[in-house]
């Protein structure tokens, strides 16, 4: 099946029980937000909201709540896309299996758009306080668009083959914005919208920008697919589609023909304070200035269904797309980067801040004792490589020592890098480099350090399951909690900073230092966090706390570390200080009137029973 519309999928999916109606009124002001994350987080059906306050529109979201439900929506195309994939990484694949390729002709049919004089897109024009106004988290600046498809060209290279389609916020109110007439566009470093916005200011020329929302759902996903630079992603949601993107010429701008909402207009030449925005690492990105898109007409078509999603501490829905984008680009990786077997963004940490990644160890087999080499190389590759170079802590591991080592078991991936973790040696730092843009743990805007991790050869040492007995820290530390084998966990004091923060770790080292040296080995790796109970609760909460809150330059440590030849090491064990620092961004936290609507809606007779 190919859906031409929002409305094409909603109907769909309702039909095969995999959506709910809501007809109680509901405020798009945090109260849609908290349904969602209640529904999402029981892993229940998509949403379509029919009765929004202040808008005649209907809104759905939860599309892709599921990954069986993401999987059910492309059901027709998703083999077909992957075999394209494939036939990219290995072109030899048609001639091996000649049957199965035969799907990818027709997917490759589908990724040609399609320019068309009309469409459901112009039935209508709108303007931006009639559309619905929804609002995530209680510190937000105002109401986002979560689910845009952002549209640009280069004026120097003009055409829908030469386009980016990007996923990148847009605040549709509040703050300084006059209403109606601008919206904030947000986009990050390493994007492809920025090379077009910089082409226009040397050109000379007005940069227009096109903003769909809905369409077939292949559009939303295409807009994050993380595609190399020259492959534009309106070919790759024809594809996934099983439907040619459709598009048309109007006014020297863009259009989707098939989106229910088309936002055309010029990027102003200032910009205006964007934000604060509850993120995906569980945070608020602060109020920054941003481009301002100066709003020339809103389109929309006559069954229009406004489609949004809500980000915050992951698992949310943006998780279902990582995990679908890493089912069909698998195949790629190896190709992308020699010596590359599989590596994995961390979505309980918020993607980037942690990287993991198995790689190859061959540059010099003869020799007896094996060490991280080849694996170097992998990892300078990787943090050169499209966003992976956004990763902030790259852990790393030789295939061959363990043949089962699955990224996806990261407990047990962490502990393996651990066993054979040389500390005076393998850790590697860049300094004074790029972060990604929400991560406020660094020095400033876009601004961090990294941290390679590299594990090769046989284990060195077997991790500790216990706290050392006798082991008492100094004053302010507390509550030592074991995180999993070869990891402790220990409350500090409340930070207040780095001057002071550097004078309580040296201590801590110091109290580490007393213990024996065969007891400290068993102990690679100690948190120092502001609840310990909290971090070491479960793996979620260790991924989130010690990878969100850190910066590698500034808040790794070692017992005896020392620095030769420009090289940092230390005897160990490594503490990383994840405590919360007065400049990070605030974590979110849900409004409590928002949560009693949803639990209204779960009472008998309300849309959510038997779900919530």
């Amino acid at each position: 099946m190919s859906y031409a519309s929002t409305a094409d999928c909603v109907r769909d999916l309702e039909k095969n029980g995999h959506l709910i109606r809501i007809t109680e009124a509901v405020d798009p002001n945090l109260e849609m937000a908290e349904i969602h994350r209640q529904v999402f987080e029981r892993q229940g059906p998509a949403l379509l909201f029919t009765n929004i306050k202040g808008s005649a529109f209907p809104a759905v979201s939860n599309l892709f709540g599921t990954i069986e439900r993401a999987r059910f929506i492309f059901r027709n195309s998703l083999q077909a896309v992957r075999e394209l994939v494939r036939i990219k990484a290995d072109p030899m694949t048609p001639l091996r299996h000649p049957l199965r390729s035969s799907r990818a002709a027709l997917a490759a049919m589908h990724a040609l758009p399609r320019r068309v004089s009309h469409g459901a897109i112009l039935e209508h024009t709108t303007d931006i306080d009639r559309l619905p106004l929804i609002k995530s988290w209680p510190r937000d600046g105002g109401p986002f668009i979560t689910l845009p498809q952002v549209y640009s060209e280069n004026v120097n290279k003009p055409g829908v083959m030469q386009s980016n389609l990007g996923m990148y916020r847009i605040q549709l109110a509040g703050n300084k914005y006059h209403l109606n007439q601008e919206i904030g566009l947000h986009y990050q470093i390493h994007r492809g919208i920025g090379v077009h916005h910089a082409a226009a200011l040397a050109a000379g020329e007005p940069f227009r920008v096109s903003i769909f929302v809905g369409g077939p759902p292949a559009h939303s996903f295409a807009a994050v697919m993380p595609l190399p630079e020259g492959l534009p992603e309106v070919a790759f949601a024809g594809a996934l589609a099983n439907r040619r993107f459709r598009f048309i010429r109007k006014n020297d701008q863009v259009l989707s023909a098939d989106a229910d909402f088309c936002i055309v207009g010029t990027v102003a030449e200032y910009t205006r304070p964007e934000g604060p925005f509850g993120d995906h690492l569980g945070y608020y990105s602060l109020k920054h200035d941003f481009p301002v898109l100066l709003v020339e007409q809103v389109y929309h078509r006559s069954d229009a269904i406004w489609p949004f999603t809500v980000v915050g501490r992951p698992p949310q829905e943006d998780t279902i797309f990582g995990q679908l984008i890493h089912e069909i680009t698998g195949p790629m990786v190896p190709v992308s980067i020699p010596g590359l077997r599989a590596m994995h963004a961390v979505d309980a940490a918020g993607v980037h801040p942690v990287l993991l990644a198995i790689g190859s160890e061959r540059y010099v087999p003869y020799a007896r004792q094996r060490r991280p080499q080849e694996l170097l190389t992998i990892a300078n590759a990787i943090l050169g490589f499209n966003q992976a170079s956004l990763a902030k802590y790259l852990w790393i591991a030789a295939g061959e020592d363990d043949p089962g080592l699955d990224l996806h078991d990261i407990e047990r991936f962490i502990k393996h890098v651990l066993e054979r973790l040389h500390l005076e040696r393998d850790l590697h730092f860049q300094t004074e480099t790029t972060i990604d843009t929400l991560d406020y743990s660094g020095t400033g805007l876009n601004s961090g350090s990294k941290l390679v991790l590299a594990a090769a050869g046989d284990p060195i040492r077997k991790l500790g399951t216990r706290i050392p007995s006798g082991w008492k820290p100094p004053t302010g530390f507390k509550d030592i909690r074991s995180v999993f084998p070869g990891v402790l966990a220990v409350s500090g004091p409340r930070f207040k900073s780095y001057t002071t923060a550097h004078k309580e770790i040296e201590r801590l080292g110091k109290s580490l230092a007393r213990l024996s040296a065969g007891v400290r080995n068993q102990i690679p790796l100690v948190i120092v966090c502001d609840d310990a109970e909290f971090t070491a609760r479960n793996l979620r909460n260790f991924l989130w706390v010690t990878f969100t809150r850190s910066n590698p330059s500034h808040d790794v440590h070692g017992v005896r570390s020392f620095i030769q030849n420009k090289h940092w090491g230390c005897e160990g064990p490594l503490m990383i200080d994840a405590r919360i620092k007065p400049f990070h961004a605030p974590p979110l936290e849900e409004d409590p009137r928002a949560l009693r609507k949803a639990e209204e809606l779960a009472r008998p007779g309300g849309s959510l029973y038997g779900i919530l």
